[in-house]
């Protein structure tokens, strides 16, 4: 599980990053002159600069923003604010370039965590010589949580970027730009295969860790199983299409669900009362990115992240009470027409005010409400003097357009968090960001037994059945009888409700190829659903952007182009 700043104060060692203007992202050396030798002289100096590795996750450029929000947007099921590619639409919309801050800088993130990993882990394999046993014992797990970190930065890399360079120590960033070649998708692969099964080996799982002072929000044997496993299925899907990972990905998910060492929560709504709180547990999250704030009332210096913030519900501010919510993250209203139509009562084909909803997953994903400038919390179901509702959209006096402004609920900061552990800010939120889910395995699990044994097994059923009957109450829409075909797009579907607006959709639909045909698919939705005598008109900006072949990947920074003298560009985007 990841963690960021739970300590005030770290070791210089890992973040003072000095990169000189002749150097590309992958060199990311410090420039400035530190005695190494004094450092990590025990397991608890060691596990100090550790969680400097972590720490490394948590900017902007990592999961504070871009990798949690920015750029996994413009799907079936999300969008951008807005009907421009201004500002902070260009990257949502699909029209950006190679030039992109946002790609360089994310880049640059990810091999600056990666070096950091690799530094700590060159100085550690040292130092951990002189250790008592003791503290050798927890040196490997030290090791281990650092590969899971690389492994995990390293699969960012390959999923988000294609071919891209294999630093595996930090002497290559001493090499001349010019010297860096890419590695294929296939080599990077294996070298993260490599660091999360020596994880797996290594840590122990999250309730079973007696080594470790406190194993909150760190990387265990559970994180790395269901790490691989969706390692596995990616490496699977396109555009490596190694089917033979099909396999892998099922064992390796079974390994995980058959030690009983995690499960489902048994309220879903538990999730985000967690999350949103700093709640740690174990049962279901896997991989959770930690944000810390040392002040409910400072600045935006005293925030790590933009979770709840760009993606939750819209919010007024209320001065020296509570900061605004941009609502910039907007729920694409074919997804929720979609939604609620699935589970229409049988002989019923449209959808009114009174059609019952079964799925609880729905209520507490899409917020058709906004808060007004009070404080009181909005409670569903009870008088609207709290939140202003935005009105129903079954009333069809009532305009497209307002149907457009539905966001999540998930991170509803005004209704979830304790109110004492606000930020008064903005921009930034020390609400956390799930990466890995128990869900998320049993979902990859079925998905891998379909694909390896050409049909739903029984495990299949189970599993995904396990995920639906918490979504339902009982078992009365458990799934049966499907072929391969129809179970594909079953658990292609479950994977949209269950993990929607959690990051997962668009990389899901480039695995399985169709990322284009859906973008254009759902365009065409809006198009064909927004009907308004008043001339407005549909706006989808992806959907006018998005180019088949090109924005599967995201380009190879331009700057690293220009130094890295053989770097090839990802296609289309010269």
């Amino acid at each position: 599980k990841i963690n960021a700043m739970k300590k005030i104060f770290y070791y210089i060692l890992l973040s003072a990053i000095c990169i000189l203007p002749f150097s590309c992202s992958l060199d990311e050396e410090s420039r400035t002159e530190i005695d190494k030798t004094r450092f990590m002289l025990n397991a608890q100096e060691a596990e100090t600069v550790l969680l400097g590795v972590y720490q490394s996750l948590v900017s902007d450029a990592m999961y504070g923003f871009n990798l949690s929000i920015l750029f996994n947007m413009a799907t079936d099921c999300e969008q951008v604010e807005g009907s421009t590619t201004e500002n902070f639409r260009i990257i949502p919309s699909n029209a950006f370039n190679a030039s992109q801050s946002e790609v360089q800088a994310t880049w640059a993130a990810l091999y600056k965590a990666i070096y950091n990993a690799n530094d700590f882990m060159e100085i550690l394999k040292q130092r951990m010589k002189t250790y008592t046993e003791t503290d050798k014992q927890l040196a490997y797990i030290y090791m281990a949580e650092a590969r899971a970190i690389r492994g995990m930065c390293y699969f960012e890399l390959v999923r988000r970027f294609g071919n891209v360079v294999l630093m595996t120590s930090t002497a290559m960033s001493e090499q001349a730009p010019s010297t860096f070649v890419q590695e294929s998708p296939k080599v990077i692969y294996e070298f993260i295969e490599e660091d999360l099964k020596y994880a797996i080996q290594n840590l122990p799982y999250a309730k079973e860790d007696t080594d470790r002072q406190n194993s909150k929000f760190r990387m265990s044997k559970g994180a790395a199983l269901g790490l691989l496993t969706k390692v596995y299925a990616t490496w699977a899907g396109y555009p490596i299409e190694d089917h033979s990972k099909w396999e892998e990905a099922a064992k390796t998910a079974k390994s995980l669900i058959e030690s009983r060492q995690h499960d489902l929560l048994n309220d879903y709504e538990q999730l985000w009362l967690n999350t949103c709180n700093g709640i740690w547990d174990p049962t279901e999250s896997l991989i959770e990115i930690s944000f810390y704030s040392t002040t409910a009332a400072g600045g935006a210096s005293d925030a790590c992240g933009r979770i709840g913030k760009w993606n939750g519900v819209k919010t007024t501010v209320i001065a020296g009470e509570r900061g605004s919510c941009a609502g910039n993250y907007k729920v694409v209203h074919p997804f929720v027409i979609k939604w609620r139509e699935k589970d229409l009562p049988e002989g019923q084909e449209v959808f009114d005010e009174n059609t019952p909803i079964p799925d609880k997953r729905y209520n507490l994903s899409i917020a058709n409400y906004q808060y007004s400038p009070t404080k009181t919390l909005y409670a569903k179901g009870k008088s609207d003097t709290e939140a202003t509702a935005l009105k129903n959209d079954c009333d069809k006096t009532k305009k497209n357009k307002e149907k457009q402004n539905y966001t999540p609920a998930k991170w509803d900061i005004e209704k979830y968090v304790i109110y004492q552990s606000k930020l008064i800010n903005n921009d930034k939120s020390n609400v956390n960001w799930y990466f890995l889910r128990y869900a998320d395995v049993l979902l990859l699990y079925a998905e891998a037994l379909n694909e390896w044994k050409q049909g739903p097994t029984k495990e299949a059923y189970d599993a995904i059945n396990k995920v639906r009957f918490r979504a339902y109450g009982d078992h009365s829409h458990d799934l049966q009888n499907l072929n391969i075909d129809q179970f594909r797009k079953a658990i292609q579907d479950e994977r949209a409700y269950e993990l929607a607006f959690e990051g997962h959709r668009r990389l899901d639909l480039i695995r399985w190829g169709i990322y284009y045909k859906t973008v254009k698919e759902t365009s065409n939705s809006i198009r064909s659903w927004f009907t308004d005598n008043n001339g407005n008109t549909p706006y989808n900006t992806a959907g006018r952007y998005t180019k088949l072949g090109k924005h599967e990947l995201f380009p190879i920074p331009q700057r690293d182009m220009d130094l890295c003298e053989q770097f090839v560009q990802n296609p289309n985007w010269n």
